[in-house]
């Protein structure tokens, strides 16, 4: 009898490790910018294949509708891994302890502010008074950026200048027609909109000021997530960045991250110049998700 117990104890231990290390095989991959799995799917499938071949793990998506919903599935532990941008990680790490395992670096990452050239505007102070376009409120590219940039050129954008959080297009156009002064925005998505402009040359622009580079859009790591597993990706993104870069730009989204490569060197301090965004939009705790 007692061998018998024995032999079932014994079994059921390597039933619940044999468990474990399939569960350990398995993962869940949210992405905060994309609402719904069919458009998860089609802008990620191809790099989650990718990844799942090099780390051997398999890997589902978990669909979220909001950053909020991403927070909750980290503290529920019903994901192990969230891709977001730096102005979600500061709040993120903060509500949940989630950490980086890989930055998407992207080439040409930062915010600028951009007049035009007739103007006669050439400098920040110039702006003082006058009604500035930012992007959605919240970006980390088309809001907090280009309102730390006006900062740090000695400009405090809550006071001294009138934001107004408009559309894109919107802006573009309310520019070109001098309905506000400048425009607060990624640079990339300047030289796209500049790019395919039909009215106005590239030398009708003028950038009066920019910022550092951003820190990277991140990969987090849940606290409850297995270690090994975190350094299985970390290795997978190291070893593999190349090709990794090439699946994940088959997406129409993605095509901001083309010429990226990830760094898995990165590491909580690279966000402090977000943690100084928070503070100069009136934030300083960054404890909450602007604008939702």
């Amino acid at each position: 009898m007692r061998q018998t117990l024995k032999a079932l104890s014994l079994a059921a231990a390597v039933m619940l490790l044999a468990g474990a290390a399939q569960a350990a095989d398995k993962i869940r991959f949210a992405i905060t910018d994309l609402v719904g799995l069919e458009q998860v799917q089609r802008e990620f499938g191809k790099f989650r294949d990718v990844l799942s071949a090099k780390t051997g793990l398999e890997i589902d998506f978990y669909a979220v509708t909001n950053r909020t919903a991403a927070v909750e599935a980290l503290r529920s532990e019903k994901i192990e891994f969230v891709l977001t941008g730096p102005a979600e990680y500061v709040v993120m790490h903060k509500k949940t302890k989630a950490y980086p395992v890989a930055g998407f670096s992207r080439p040409d990452y930062f915010s600028g502010i951009v007049v035009l050239a007739d103007s006669g505007i050439t400098s920040v102070q110039q702006l003082a008074g006058k009604r500035v376009a930012f992007g959605d409120v919240g970006s980390t590219s088309n809001h907090l950026a280009p309102m730390q940039v006006l900062a740090d050129y000695g400009l405090d954008p809550r006071k001294e200048v009138k934001p107004m959080h408009i559309g894109y297009n919107t802006a573009w156009e309310a520019l070109k027609r001098g309905d506000v002064a400048a425009l607060g925005t990624n640079y990339g998505k300047f030289l796209r909109f500049r790019g395919k402009e039909k009215e106005l040359e590239p030398g009708a622009y003028r950038v009066i000021a920019r910022g550092p580079d951003l820190p990277n859009d991140v990969l987090l790591a849940a606290p409850h997530a297995d270690k090994a597993v975190v350094e299985t990706m970390r290795k997978a993104f190291a070893e593999h960045s190349a090709e990794l870069v090439d699946a994940i730009l088959v997406g129409e989204d993605n095509a901001k991250y083309k010429g990226m490569k990830f760094l898995t060197s990165v590491g909580d301090n690279d966000y402090n110049y977000v943690r100084q965004m928070y503070a100069t939009i009136g934030y300083p705790e960054y404890a909450e998700f602007v604008g939702e």
